[in-house]
């Protein structure tokens, strides 16, 4: 027989999962007339990750954000959460990086260095083992009063706006930006001091996503 027929009929050697980069994105709150807003836009279509999808501003940790300096800490509870899936050091990139990304893509700036005392966490969604590009992204919350500039940014994200909650619902979502919007849902009907006092976000699969 044929060694390349050999080839086809020899079971597949199991490819290893890439393994996921550490990412945060923030979820902007606006309180508007008609209700709840919340900042998001569309990656291009020429975008590497999740393209012509509506997202909420974020990206990946660089290594300049463990060592960016913050005006304000995070708040305890935020702290507690991102720490524990992530050493001190890690935690604080993670705050960073999100404060950044929201700067370079919407214009809008927590400060510099920034205040990350506005923060809240939400959760973390990991991108399926069977993708080739992967991240293990943390979700944080801030109220657009916290926020300074203008809205613009670097045109990474189109059609940005601020898009009513129920408007977000109704729009053609991946799953796993469905399922976030969810949970944050659940966390505004919250007090203060539940969302403070909150158990750790269980950790379940949606369309081979993992939320936690």
């Amino acid at each position: 027989m044929p060694d390349s027929t050999l080839d086809l009929l020899a079971p597949k050697a199991r490819q290893r999962p890439v393994r996921p980069r550490h990412a945060a994105s923030l979820i902007v709150l606006r309180h508007a007339p008609g209700g709840l807003e919340i900042l998001m836009g569309t990656r291009g279509a020429k975008a590497r990750f999740m393209p012509n999808r509506l997202v909420f501003p974020g990206g990946a940790v660089d290594r300049a954000d463990y060592r960016a300096k913050a005006a304000t800490p995070l708040p305890p509870h935020t702290a507690d959460h991102l720490q524990r899936g992530a050493p001190p050091r890690l935690a604080h990139a993670l705050a960073i990086a999100a404060a950044r990304e929201l700067e370079e893509e919407t214009g809008f700036t927590l400060g510099h260095p920034p205040h990350l005392d506005g923060l809240h966490y939400l959760c973390r969604a990991i991108t399926p083992p069977n993708s080739p590009i992967r991240f293990s992204a943390r979700f944080l919350v801030v109220d657009a009063e916290r926020l300074s500039g203008t809205l613009g940014g670097s045109g990474e994200l189109e059609n940005l706006r601020f898009y009513g909650l129920e408007e977000a619902l109704g729009m053609d979502l991946i799953s796993i930006t469905r399922e976030i919007l969810d949970e944050l849902q659940d966390w505004l009907a919250l007090g203060e001091p539940e969302r403070a006092s909150r158990p750790h976000v269980r950790i379940r699969r949606t369309a081979k996503w993992h939320l936690e």
